[in-house]
């Protein structure tokens, strides 16, 4: 999944891209606080790590213009403020977590879980329809069979976006938006590709096309009527080309 970092230090900031990225994190870096709203403001994240002290403009600048702008984009305050009155100003501005400095990073990666997990609704770690479970701690997909199908970080971020709202068409570009970051290396048919592998895996009906706009996850159960899948799982395999799945 892709995440917002908005930190002034140069050497946190590159300990958490390397940290996050063995989570399957895609992390965005913005280093001051101009730079930071401007990337939350165009971006699609599933969250937002965001220091307090930052030049340009404090983070309690940048989360109030956020909340009071509509963005509902889960943010965990990072900052060596921890104090009481910080942290109770921090979760009044619109904070969905705050955790001091120094932090494990076990306990950031479960805490960005449970504000993602929050955000979509769900008190519980799984997501989804039904048919299809999304564990979100475990990254597994439980299948209707009872079968846990392991995911890879661009397969369990692809159907993070999908199972978030069941049956909702996502473009190509919200869903590369979601999936791919700033230094992302992607190919045309990058996730035309992962899409390909996973209906493979999954069947046709798990994730449908629809022509012309986009994909969803269905919310009937394989085989049941509805509109027929079309697309990839009727098609010759895509060049994998130079994307990173």
């Amino acid at each position: 999944m892709r995440a917002l970092l908005v930190e002034d230090d140069e050497m946190i900031a590159a300990s958490l891209r390397q940290g996050l990225a063995r989570e399957g994190w895609s992390l965005d870096w913005a280093a001051d606080g101009l730079s930071g709203e401007r990337a939350l403001a165009d971006g699609a994240y599933a969250c937002v790590l965001l220091d307090l002290g930052l030049p340009a403009q404090e983070g309690t600048a940048l989360l109030r213009r956020a909340r009071a702008r509509g963005d509902r984009t889960p943010v965990v305050v990072l900052t060596a403020r921890d104090g009481l009155d910080d942290r109770v100003a921090g979760l009044d501005l619109g904070a969905d977590d705050y955790l001091p400095k120094p932090f494990a990073l076990r306990e950031l990666l479960a805490r960005m879980r449970a504000v993602v997990r929050r955000q979509g609704g769900a008190a519980q770690p799984c997501i989804g329809t039904p048919q299809l479970q999304l564990d979100l701690a475990t990254r597994e997909l439980q299948l209707p069979d009872g079968r846990r199908e392991p995911l890879s970080a661009r397969e369990f971020a692809l159907m993070h976006a999908l199972l978030e709202r069941p049956g909702a068409v996502l473009s190509r570009a919200q869903l590369e938006q979601r999936l791919y970051g700033w230094d992302d290396e992607v190919s045309s048919n990058a996730l035309d590709v992962l899409i390909y592998g996973l209906r493979r895996r999954l069947g046709a009906d798990a994730i449908r096309n629809v022509r012309g706009l986009g994909w969803r996850v269905s919310t009937q159960a394989a085989g049941g009527p509805g509109a027929p899948a079309t697309g990839l799982a009727h098609a010759a395999p895509p060049s994998p080309g130079h994307g990173r799945d």
